[in-house]
């Protein structure tokens, strides 16, 4: 038995089995004298249920996760060559992928006993767009012994302005040396537009950088209520525990409450067989010693008897011999 074994195992289960599986395989450590692995399983933690649908999708559908990590490096490629018609191709693809991966997820979750929600979906689909943002990301999702969802917040934003097809602005033009009023007039023109085409630009950046700050407050808000959720559902599975074991030491208590009395009634039984015996015994002294008496009595009532019948005999033969 080895920490990596033993946490494939553990990560493959559901998160209300995992923490009896890990104290039971803390305690097969101990006794093999491993203490040091007995730590180290020990520390592994649970997984959040949008974290146990994550590692069950990598498990169930490996044939998935190649192409979502070659996926990642075509986008990160593009991302960095800023090659716009590229991004684009693989933008959609990465929302078709994605989509289809989060329902398979949610499908694979309800076929494993543990349906979820719309919110654990979507903090997969978080979880998979990580993966294709950051290498170091997709190599923890592919290992499938996630303990948390992936920060979502990941993405490839230099990739966003191409795939809007926003352009820096243009330099300002030099003024031309000489050149009469319609020149000027152009140049006037031409400033204005720019301007114009400035201000738009501005303001469109502004828009999305308040479109992004609230997409991020509301998938904040979406992880924080994920947190609480998730905290509850512990709570409640610590107290359905609990409540388990009370009532396991109250079956228990009265068990050994009913041994006990049994024991009573046994040693109280015990102490009346002892005292019968004794009185048989004290009952078997008597009548031996009656009987030894009645045999004393026999033995010399049977003398008394034999010397009155000798005694009866000798007078009987004298008055013979007279005669």
């Amino acid at each position: 038995m080895d920490l990596d074994a033993v946490a494939d195992e553990l990560y493959g289960l559901r998160p209300e089995e995992f923490v009896a599986a890990r104290d039971r395989r803390v305690r097969d450590a101990r006794k093999a004298g491993d203490q040091a692995l007995a730590k180290e399983i020990g520390a592994l933690r649970r997984p959040s249920l949008a974290a146990w649908v994550s590692n069950l999708l990598v498990r169930r559908q490996p044939e998935e996760v190649q192409p979502l990590l070659g996926l990642g490096e075509e986008l990160r490629r593009a991302h960095r060559e800023l090659n716009g018609t590229q991004l684009r191709r693989l933008a959609r693809r990465q929302n078709e992928v994605i989509g289809a991966l989060g329902r398979q997820a949610r499908q694979l979750a309800a076929q494993a006993g543990h349906p979820v929600g719309e919110g654990v979906q979507r903090e997969v689909e978080g979880t998979l767009h990580a993966a294709l943002a950051d290498p170091e990301a997709a190599r923890e999702w592919a290992a499938g012994r996630l303990v948390k969802p992936l920060s979502s917040m990941i993405g490839f934003p230099a990739a966003d302005e191409a795939l809007l097809g926003r352009r820096p602005a243009p330099a300002p033009k030099k003024p031309a040396r000489g050149g009469g009023r319609e020149e000027r007039e152009d140049e006037g023109r031409q400033e204005g537009t720019d301007r114009e085409e400035t201000a738009r630009e501005d303001e469109a950046r502004h828009e999305d950088k308040a479109r992004e700050d609230k997409a991020r407050e509301a998938e904040e808000r979406r992880r924080r209520l994920a947190e609480a959720r998730e905290a509850e559902r512990d709570l409640r599975a610590h107290e359905e525990e609990a409540d388990t074991a009370a009532r396991a030491v109250e079956e228990a208590g009265t068990r050994l409450a009913g041994m006990e009395e049994r024991i009573r009634e046994l040693r109280e039984r015990l102490r009346d067989a002892e005292q019968e015996q004794q009185r048989a015994r004290a009952a078997e002294r008597d009548a031996r010693d009656r009987e030894r008496q009645a045999g004393r009595a026999v033995r010399e009532a049977r003398r008394r008897a034999e010397k009155a019948a000798a005694r009866l005999e000798r007078p009987t033969t004298g008055a013979g011999s007279r005669g």
